[in-house]
């Protein structure tokens, strides 16, 4: 009896210190990311930035992201999630330290060192939520990406009233976001004590028996889902405030309207991964999310520049819930953390690489045309793409485990070798 009355106080104690650590990890996965684009046209000036250069730079993170997910498996089976996690937040930390310190040689490597964390934590970071509580992972996922969701709407908001404060200070506007990231790596610490020892992270991700996932059609389409809402997500990003400048509006309030769209991410991205996890089936979430998204973005270019935050809050509620369905596929469809992290990272790591054609493609598409009807356009193409793919993942199958035993669902069909 007494030791029930102890662990029961001692499990809520470690439950609160995962959720704290948890919160901190995400608030820094998209903060430092979406603080740069209200600072566009600034950055262009103060550090003569070519068209080219700055579409490049929209493209950095995702691009960065594509590569370092690759490695997140392997550093998973090497080092276990806490120390790989830790060390993420460590190096976002240092990254950003140095985009700051000297912006006008590290912008683009700082940039792309503080990408690469991130990427290895959103990889992670599931998997962990799968091993450390899988019955409470659509609403450790919801508070992970509500916190990051309050990062991104608190960096787009201060992003230009904190640059123009400073006296125009480039190194304090991009500098300022080490400091979250920081405190995110202190408050990971405790979490150091739960990391499984070598040999059952070996035994729980598949070694010697590893499942290739690329070898399966689910895998491809929970992949494909990941890339194509990353790349519209990521696109709206980096060249709304933009958009909504060239359309006539201040930076303040182009700033304004992003954090908005961050504020509609905020209201789909806590609920959505709980209602994915009480359904066998996802689509009745997909299509919804993902007209959504096209909706907002055509609003954004045509409607009247009055009805602008209508289109931008719709364009966030899309986003947000397709980013928690992205997120929960690459749990739901695994039956064990450590195919989950291999399809974390298969889906991160190539869905990143397709999603970093968004910025450039925006970028270079309204440098050649001088206007944004086409690239847009072609935004609402691939809307229809993600929408198809999207029907496809959300359908109630799993891949098979490390044991090689293929998982049937609900339905009666299991996921099909390609």
């Amino acid at each position: 009896m007494a030791e029930h009355a102890v662990a029961g106080p001692r499990r809520s104690y470690q439950t609160m210190l995962l959720v704290v650590a948890v919160t901190a990890a995400g608030f820094n996965l998209r903060a430092a990311i979406t603080s740069l684009p209200p600072l566009f046209p600034d950055l262009q000036a103060r550090l003569h930035l070519s068209a080219a250069a700055l579409s490049l730079l929209a493209a950095t993170p995702v691009i960065c992201f594509g590569a370092a997910a690759a490695f997140a498996a392997w550093l998973n089976r090497r080092f276990g999630e806490e120390v790989v996690l830790l060390a993420a937040l460590a190096v976002l930390a240092a990254g950003l330290l140095l985009r700051g310190a000297a912006p006008g040689v590290m912008l683009f490597p700082g940039t792309a060192l503080a990408a690469c964390a991130i990427a290895i934590l959103n990889v992670l970071l599931s998997s962990m939520i799968k091993r450390r509580s899988p019955e409470r992972a659509g609403l450790l996922i919801g508070i992970y990406l509500t916190a990051l969701c309050v990062g991104a709407i608190i960096a787009s908001l201060i992003s230009v009233p904190l640059y123009n404060a400073s006296g125009g200070s480039v190194r304090l506007a991009l500098g300022l976001w080490a400091a979250p990231a920081a405190l995110a790596t202190l408050l990971w610490l405790p979490q150091l004590r739960y990391r499984p020892a070598r040999a059952a992270r070996l035994a729980r991700v598949g070694v010697p028996v590893h499942v290739k996932v690329y070898r399966y059609a689910l895998a491809w389409q929970v992949m494909a889902f990941m890339g194509l809402q990353s790349l519209l997500y990521y696109a709206a990003l980096s060249w709304l405030p933009t958009i909504f400048q060239d359309r006539g509006m201040s930076a303040v309030a182009a700033g304004n309207l992003l954090a908005l769209m961050g504020a509609g991410n905020l209201a789909a991205a806590w609920i959505v991964p709980v209602l994915a996890h009480r359904a066998p089936s996802q689509r009745a979430l997909v299509v919804p999310s993902m007209i959504a998204i096209g909706v907002g973005l055509a609003g954004s270019l045509w409607a009247p520049l009055g009805s602008a935050a209508l289109w931008v809050s719709v364009l966030g509620i899309g986003q947000g819930a397709c980013l928690g369905l992205a997120i929960f596929f690459m749990l739901a469809r695994a039956p064990d953390p450590g195919t989950a992290a291999s399809l974390s990272a298969f889906a991160q790591s190539a869905g990143y690489l397709v999603a970093s054609a968004g910025p450039l493609e925006l970028g270079l598409l309204h440098s050649v045309t001088g206007g944004w009807d086409i690239p847009v356009a072609l935004l609402l193409i691939l809307c229809g793409c993600a929408l198809v793919v999207g029907v496809l993942a959300a359908r109630p199958l799993m891949l098979p485990g490390r044991q090689n035993a293929t998982r049937v669902s609900e339905t009666g069909h299991a996921s099909r070798a390609i």
